[in-house]
């Protein structure tokens, strides 16, 4: 199964925009969904990007990062990934951490001072976990800690995969081979990072399926199924700030909106439904623009939700357009769509 990516072979370079390209963007979008509602009407509301390290320019100037030009709808951006077994020694140095940014560690601290002192409501956290970064039983968040102090960052995202975490339902329950460990983790992420530290969770596609209403939802086979439940039943759960559903790569017969109604049932808090900019690799149907705001429409009436993109810097392959569109476009469609302010504001 293919999730959050963590390595620089899925590098995807971004290209330049216009300012007349997101005009036409976000008079596109302003058509599918008809007028924008007031600057506060989508106040509260959720919006986390990811920012995949390896799609950063290569810069000394903090100035010049994509990360530091980020537009101000967002609410959260996660730099990803860093390794749960990371290696962290002080003095801002990346090279044990996992993330691949193609710049020093004091670039990267002063391009999240320079963002912050834009948009000081933006919130910076370090994603921790995704596929391949399978180390939690050697899991070093004390330094994860220090890497997020000494950034200056405002918390960790927690992105928590494994190979195979052994799930299986009987008499109408999921019970996973992973769950003690996936709730030690939660816990154990809090004590490192107490608040006021955000910390937010990225859950897998299917992992609130395979219980009540939700127990015949498709894909409804595999191990994956219901991966995510204990660890929102857990008491650490109660220290979570937001959940992001990675509702893609679930296959053909995967329903996003499905996915969010099933993670709404077992979490009350602010809650985002994940939009992927590539196509998937698991054979999705593609999130074009009118997909995009129909699945995030039909979700508003929830006060709480939100939107999550994975990920900035990614261009699919083929002529753009509102049937492949890139992060941009995405972007401005998931801004107006959650009636957020400012949505021609400028993405670099």
């Amino acid at each position: 199964m293919v999730r959050h990516q963590n390595h620089a072979a899925h590098r995807h370079q971004g290209h330049g925009g216009s300012v007349g390209l997101l005009t036409l963007l976000l008079a596109l979008a302003l058509a599918v969904l008809g007028p924008a509602a007031s600057p506060a009407a989508g106040a509260g509301r959720p919006f986390l990007v990811y920012h995949a390290s390896w799609t950063e320019v290569s810069t000394t100037d903090p100035a010049e990062t994509r990360l530091a030009r980020l537009p101000g709808y967002i609410t959260h951006v996660a730099l990803g990934f860093a390794r749960p077994d990371l290696t962290y020694t002080g003095n801002l140095d990346l090279s044990g951490t996992g993330l691949l940014f193609p710049f020093s560690g004091p670039v990267l601290k002063d391009a999240i001072a320079l963002l912050k002192s834009r948009h000081p409501a933006l919130r910076v956290l370090v994603s921790v976990g995704g596929w391949k970064h399978f180390g939690w039983d050697a899991r070093n968040f004390d330094a994860l800690a220090r890497l997020v102090s000494d950034l200056g960052a405002d918390g960790v995202d927690l992105d928590y995969e494994t190979e195979n975490p052994g799930c299986t339902r009987a008499d109408g329950r999921v019970a996973c081979a992973d769950d003690a460990r996936s709730v030690a983790v939660l816990a154990d992420l809090r004590r490192a990072v107490p608040r006021p530290a955000v910390l937010s969770l990225a859950g897998w596609n299917v992992g609130a399926y395979g219980e009540g209403a939700f127990a015949g939802a498709e894909p409804r086979n595999g191990p994956y199924v219901g991966m995510m439940l204990a660890m929102l039943r857990s008491p650490a759960a109660q220290t979570i700030d937001l959940v992001s559903v990675v509702s893609y790569d679930g296959g053909p017969t995967y329903r996003p909106d499905q996915a969010f109604r099933a993670y709404r049932r077992v979490w009350k808090g602010p809650l985002a439904l994940g939009i992927q900019v590539m196509p998937s690799e698991a054979g999705d149907a593609r999130f074009t623009l009118e997909r995009t705001a129909r699945l995030l429409s039909a979700i508003k009436d929830d006060p709480q939700a939100g939107g999550m993109l994975y990920a900035i810097a990614e261009v699919p392959p083929g002529p753009p357009g509102p049937d492949n569109p890139d992060y941009r476009s995405m972007m401005v469609a998931i801004c107006v769509t959650l009636d957020l302010a400012d949505c021609a504001a400028t993405i670099p």
